[in-house]
């Protein structure tokens, strides 16, 4: 299997740098057009053992690392994701199996038997990792996204922001769950290419004075248990 690894940049920003930065891409790049007015609402559930291994791998910046989620996007449960995030040097690489709602009820109610025999080995792993280490739905993490995409490059930009979180529930396909604002998280710019970076994109999305983080809307949401 040929493994494509990403680069990938993160930036806190303020509310200032989101207006300036946007209306610079807005020159040259366009917007995702899975995008509704320019932006959708993610919710996502993560995955962690009993040792919280994902929460502390990130926390203590380890080289290689991955972490599973389940996601949907605008409320949209027809179509929902399993995926998996692996890291590796500092460039990232994503994984995707697609769930019914039912599947995806079914892994958040622990009935997991019937994941053995998937067609789709990214569900199987899920399935071991569940098993045999102890792996379960840890929590909710929802947010706005606004997309933009360059071409050349393969480049995606994105801001998130409005990060909340379910707190202890993990039952992320009930629209009751109830979700609140992730501590202070504010605005978290990404920007995703593959072999190099286009000037213009990177002197668009110029921020003086700040740095690269290591931000990760999983452990912010985890601030609370």
């Amino acid at each position: 299997m040929d493994i494509r690894y990403r680069h990938e940049w993160k930036h806190e920003i303020s509310y200032l740098d989101l207006l300036c930065i946007r209306q610079r891409l807005r020159l040259v790049a366009e917007s995702d057009p899975h995008a509704a007015d320019g932006k959708y609402l993610i919710r996502s559930l993560y995955f962690d053992n009993l040792e919280d291994k994902a929460l502390r791998e990130k926390v203590d910046g380890v080289n290689m690392r991955e972490k599973f989620r389940i996601r949907f996007y605008n409320g949209d449960t027809s179509l929902i994701k399993l995926e998996k995030k692996s890291k590796r040097n500092g460039l990232g690489t994503k994984y995707s199996a697609p769930l019914s709602a039912d599947e995806a009820q079914r892994i958040v109610d622990g009935e997991i038997n019937w994941m053995m025999d998937s067609d789709r080995p990214l569900v199987q792993e899920l399935y071991c990792k569940m098993k045999y280490q102890g792996m379960a739905p840890k929590t909710i993490v929802d947010y706005t996204r606004e997309p933009f995409i360059y071409r050349p490059g393969n480049v995606r930009v994105t801001f998130d922001y409005n990060i909340r979180t379910g707190l202890s529930c993990t039952d992320f396909l009930n629209p009751d769950c109830v979700t609140i604002p992730a501590g202070d998280a504010g605005i978290i710019l990404e920007v995703k290419w593959d072999d190099y970076l286009p000037d213009i994109i990177r002197d668009a999305v110029q921020t003086p004075g700040r740095r690269v983080t290591a931000f990760s809307k999983y452990a912010q949401c985890r601030i609370y248990g």
